[in-house]
């Protein structure tokens, strides 16, 4: 019998992980993954062999942090990915740059305005850069379902605090834009 070196079951078990946290929807916008979001920032083994996970919360305050830290406990435990422990980390602070651009579509399919531009132009795994904070475009984001730019913001906050409220003044139908920062 061939064992096989600590490494190899250790990048094994990385593999495994991120694909079986591929499938962790957001609770908030269930067609996007917590990867897809930005939200799962890594995923390392320590010298003891516990997996850890890395998260950051799309703002310091967020209610859904609790509920995703369970499901990736309880994805991670079905594989049989054990043990493992996950850690919220706050800085450098999650920018709207680190939503792939395929989620930024599944978003759009979803009826919720994806954030336009970028604001820090570095990927969740790359390395930290200042965040820019910059100027808010003069336009109003596009409506995911018809595409008119000729809408307008009915509220700062919509069904979350990541999101805003808008209406598109040609098909009359409201929708959530994810506020880019």
């Amino acid at each position: 019998m061939t064992s096989v070196p600590h490494s190899a079951r250790g990048a094994d078990a990385l593999a495994r992980a991120w694909s079986v946290l591929e499938s962790v929807p957001d609770p908030e916008i269930p067609v996007v993954s917590i990867r897809e979001l930005g939200i799962l920032r890594s995923v390392e083994q320590a010298d003891d062999g516990t997996l850890e996970v890395v998260i950051t919360p799309t703002y310091s305050g967020c209610p859904a942090m609790a509920h995703i830290a369970e499901d990736i406990a309880h994805a991670l435990e079905r594989a049989g990915l054990t043990p493992h422990r996950i850690k919220t980390v706050l800085a450098p602070a999650w920018t709207t740059d680190w939503i792939t651009d395929e989620a930024r579509e599944k978003l759009r399919a979803y009826g919720i305005a994806p954030p336009g531009g970028r604001c820090a132009g570095t990927p969740a795994g790359g390395s930290e850069q200042a965040i820019r904070f910059v100027a808010r475009s003069a336009g109003s984001p596009a409506c995911p379902r018809c595409g008119s730019a000729h809408t307008e913001r009915l509220s700062q906050f919509g069904s979350t605090a990541c999101k805003a409220l808008y209406r598109c003044l040609d098909c009359r139908e409201p929708f959530d834009y994810f506020k880019p920062y």
